[in-house]
């Protein structure tokens, strides 16, 4: 929700106090609502050596200081959504200073994170979704997509290019997948040392999905956030199989704070609690189920569908048909196996970048590039 600039003007170099005014920012924000208070010292204990060591005094470029202090703070507290961002003059919040009825506006364009929805071949339903805005803003457009898709035998949500969002929307969204009322997550908040427990809605807007038929999730490394959580959920009250890659990792629900008028930091103020797992799945992820590459998750699922609906199917008409589905499907599936291994990069090439600052930023570019997908180039 914050973007970094990344070219300065010539007058927003940085000297040696202006650095150590965004170091004893950033400590003192992290002192004062990260999650983990002793790893907030850790992190201070680090910066601090780096800083005797003089290993900032080369940086002058603020957008490159922010993006190393973000990887130094990383490397020890393994927190993806902990960063540091050089933002000018941008005040520090949540859609750029959108005002609520620009904001909504912008979140209507992009559907509020519904991208498609289908029914496939063999009465399976297909749901693309692509962010959590709150229930207050999505809950209308979610009630239509679940509604459309209550009445297939089997579910497909692909989160593989959802980046997370709002909790009470994971929520809102899962409550159509249980018939009764369940416990999803709890968030424990720091500063107000209290938890906050989260469930699925007894009743809800449309017609539910119900929660005897058989749901799969496409994850893949970028799946993140909140969008981890809604897997994470599902699969540890065995609703849902995970289909895909293991997912970012990051599991802290996060604020940003400003540091001066060039610096702000994002600080992880919560931390998720699964109520069956005691955990969550920061720094390591939500390991999928069946774990294959993104590009074949759909295909890898939709392969499962069709199976686990044809074990149910008693009519013979009915059988061969999908029988016939999951024939084709697997020869498609094969095919695209094989077209994957002759165009998977070698490890030559993948060890061109260098393990820098840069070489990272590259290769975060480059990937998000061969997504083809305007947004995630941006």
């Amino acid at each position: 929700a914050l973007a970094q600039s990344s070219n300065p003007p010539a007058d927003k170099t940085l000297d040696a106090a202006k650095r150590q005014a965004v170091i004893e920012g950033a400590i003192r924000k992290l002192h004062e609502t990260y999650v983990f208070p002793e790893v907030a010292k850790q992190m201070e204990t680090a910066l601090r050596e780096r800083m005797q060591r003089n290993d900032y005094d080369s940086i002058t470029n603020p957008a490159v200081f922010a993006r190393t202090l973000t990887d130094h703070l990383q490397a020890v507290s393994k927190d993806k959504h902990l960063r540091v961002l050089y933002t000018g003059n941008s005040a520090p919040v949540l859609g750029n200073r959108l005002s609520p009825d620009q904001y909504r506006a912008q979140a209507s364009r992009r559907n509020f994170g519904f991208e498609k929805v289908e029914r496939l071949n063999g009465n399976i339903g297909y749901l693309e979704f692509r962010g959590f805005e709150s229930p207050e803003l999505a809950s209308e457009t979610a009630a239509a997509a679940m509604t459309f898709l209550a009445n297939t035998d089997a579910l497909i949500i692909d989160l593989r290019q959802n980046g997370g969002g709002d909790p009470a929307m994971v929520a809102f969204l899962t409550s159509y997948l249980f018939d009764k009322k369940t416990h999803l997550n709890d968030l424990y908040l720091r500063a107000e040392n209290r938890t906050e427990e989260f469930w699925t809605r007894e009743s809800v807007p449309g017609k539910k999905f119900g929660g005897d038929k058989p749901v799969f999730v496409l994850t893949a490394k970028y799946t993140f956030s909140g969008a981890e959580e809604f897997s994470y959920n599902l699969k540890n009250l065995k609703r849902a199989t995970i289909v895909g890659e293991v997912t970012g990792g990051g599991a802290h629900p996060v604020a940003p704070q400003r540091i001066n008028e060039d610096f702000t930091i994002g600080v992880p103020f919560a931390r998720a609690i699964n109520p069956i797992t005691k955990t969550n799945w920061e720094g390591v992820g939500v390991r999928p189920d069946v774990e294959v590459p993104a590009a074949q998750a759909l295909k890898t699922a939709y392969l499962a569908a069709l199976k686990a609906v044809h074990a149910k199917t008693s009519e013979a008409q009915l059988k061969a048909q999908y029988q016939s589905l999951i024939e084709t499907t697997e020869r498609e599936l094969g095919e695209l196996k094989a077209t994957s291994a002759q165009t998977a990069p070698t490890t030559e090439a993948s060890a061109m970048l260098p393990n820098t600052p840069a070489g990272k930023t590259l290769g975060e570019f480059l990937a998000s590039f061969n997504t083809g997908k305007l947004d995630a180039m941006k």
